[in-house]
Formats: C-alpha cells, structure tokens, sequence
C-alpha cells in the first residue's frame, strides 16, 4: 500500500538461525505503582506485570522488534510508546533500557477511566469460562505461540459471542499475521458487540487503509482522533489518510502530531513525512526526516538503503520554496 518513493525504501526482512533475545528494564518518571503491559507492535505478543514503588518493570527475553508499553495509572490515566528492541540498542548483556514519562499532556484520560471503571451489562454477561480462555490466549501468546492463543480466543468467542474484546484480540492477530479481510470482520465485529469500543474503532481504520478502502477509513481515523487526540497511532493513521487522499497539509500536520507524541512509533510517520517533503521540493527536510527515522530504528533492515538515499538527498539539497 505504502508506494511511495521513500516509502519504498521499507523491507520486511526476516533473520534466519536461533533469534537472539534481550530484556527490557523500564523506568516510569514521575515514579509510581503502575500496571504495565507490552505487546508486539508487528507481530502477535502480549505480557503484563507492575512496576514497583519506584517506577521500576521488566520484560525478559524478547525477540528483536518493535512494542508497545501500555502504562496505565489509576485514576490517572493511559500512557503509551512503541519501544525498539535490538542489537544496535541493546548493551553488551542484551539489556535495553527505557524510560516512560508519563506527562498529564500526552495521558489518555477521560474516555479510558470512564471505560475501565464502568462494569457494563454485556460485560457481566460474560461467563468466567470466557474470560478464562481470553486470560490463557494472553499467556500462550507471551510464549509466542500464536495457534494457541487463537483456539482459546475463538472458543472464547464462541462461549460468549459479545466478547468485544476477544474479537478485537483476534482481529490483532489477524492483522499481524497480514490476513487482513479476516482481521476487518474481526474488528467489525468487536465493534458490533460494543458500539462505544475504542480499540476495535482504530483498529479498523488502520486495517481499511491497508484495503485502500480509504473514504471509509476516513471515518473511523476521524473519530478515533477525536476521542483520543493523544493517541500517536490514531494521529499516525488520519495522518496517513490523508496524504492517501491527496491532502498533503492534513497528512503532515497529523503525522507530525504523531511523532511528537510517540518519535518511534511502529507506523514510522517520518517515512511518509520524507515523502510530502519531496513532493513539496525540499529535499533537505526529506533527509531530515530520513535522519530521525534511523535515529529511533537503527536496525531497520533497510537501514544501508535510506543512508544512500539521505547521502544523495544532502548532495544537492533542494529546499522548499516559501
């Protein structure tokens, strides 16, 4: 779908032999007691844990790639940031570090506690043995065992067909897996058993812009924006939309919105950003944006290739006319 001149520059390359791992040892400032959660941003994972009083979590042997860490506080609310896995990031014992603060600013709040807090009907209506498979498909897929967690959440589903959130989860998967027809009736169906669900809403506009179903997109990117507006990947995805749809002012103010919030956010909103810089003429503000990429994914696949092309973008640099 991503056709583009820089974006073209993106290889999916897979490591052959036994994959290394590495731990993540993560500090929340300001230090608090947090539930924190980590899931693969690209490929199906999921663990969870607490920090300690000072802040303090851990996720052990992990396989290079990108995540998400979900710290959720209390009463306080939702922070979220993609976090790169690798050599190049990691020291000379595999450990990588990272540091979540969690300013009021980028906190999602209100819908998020509202939801958390509000025990509903249909969710009463789940049976524990429901809630049991969905709670073992998350430990088979912190063992990565992808086929596993998908039999418990469809039994899950089948248990209780208003399971938004067993849908959703198995929409992800879907997705990541790149079945992305099975992924859209997945996410629509969460969306059929909870109306007000946020998490199947972005999902499917993500996935419809993988369709090129994109004026549907549209709505769905708009709405998530508009209840989370601090969310990078719902930024990211309108950002997307509407360069897509040929509105390159829309798409770059929200791309970079996005990589304000989140600069190493799994979408790569700097990738595109590069190619609204060329198309505008700037070929200095495309190498920028190539240069901040490779600051925040150093062991992208394509890395040699985007140093090539920021080499020739620099060698005469053309800048946007005002």
């Amino acid at each position: 779908m991503l056709g583009t001149r820089v974006v073209a520059l993106v290889v999916v390359a897979l490591g052959a032999g036994v994959e290394r791992t590495f731990d993540l040892e993560g500090k929340i400032l300001p230090e608090t007691r947090a539930a924190v959660y980590l899931h693969g941003a690209t490929a199906p994972f999921s663990a969870s844990g607490l920090s300690d009083g000072r802040g303090r979590f851990q996720f052990r042997k992990l396989l290079a790639g990108p995540y998400t860490v979900v710290v959720f506080v209390p009463g306080r609310g939702e922070a979220r940031q993609t976090i790169e896995v690798g050599p190049s990031l990691a020291d000379a014992q595999g450990k990588v570090s990272v540091t979540v603060e969690i300013a009021e600013s980028k906190l999602v709040t209100a819908d998020l506690i509202r939801r958390k807090n509000l025990i509903t009907a249909r969710e009463l209506s789940i049976p524990d043995k429901a809630k049991k498979e969905y709670a073992e498909a998350q430990k088979k897929l912190g063992r990565r065992d992808v086929a596993g967690a998908v039999a418990h959440l469809e039994r899950a589903v089948k248990l209780a067909p208003q399971f938004s959130s067993a849908w959703n989860n198995l929409g992800t998967i879907a997705y990541q897996s790149r079945e992305f027809p099975k992924a859209e009736g997945h996410f629509r169906r969460a969306l059929e058993e909870d109306a007000e669900a946020y998490e199947p809403a972005v999902n499917l506009g993500g996935v419809l812009l993988t369709l090129e179903k994109m004026d549907e997109a549209l709505k769905y990117n708009l709405y998530a924006v508009l209840t989370r507006p601090n969310d990078a990947l719902a930024n990211s995805q309108l950002g997307m939309n509407y360069f897509y749809l040929g509105d390159l002012e829309r798409g770059a103010r929200y791309l970079t919105t996005a990589k304000k919030l989140d600069p190493a956010h799994f979408s790569h909103p700097q990738l595109l950003l590069a190619e609204i810089q060329l198309r505008r003429g700037d070929q200095t503000g495309a190498a920028g944006e190539l240069e901040d990429f490779l600051k925040h994914h150093p062991d992208w696949p394509a890395a040699a290739k985007i140093r090539e092309a920021i080499g020739k973008l620099r060698e005469s640099p053309v800048q946007a006319v005002p």
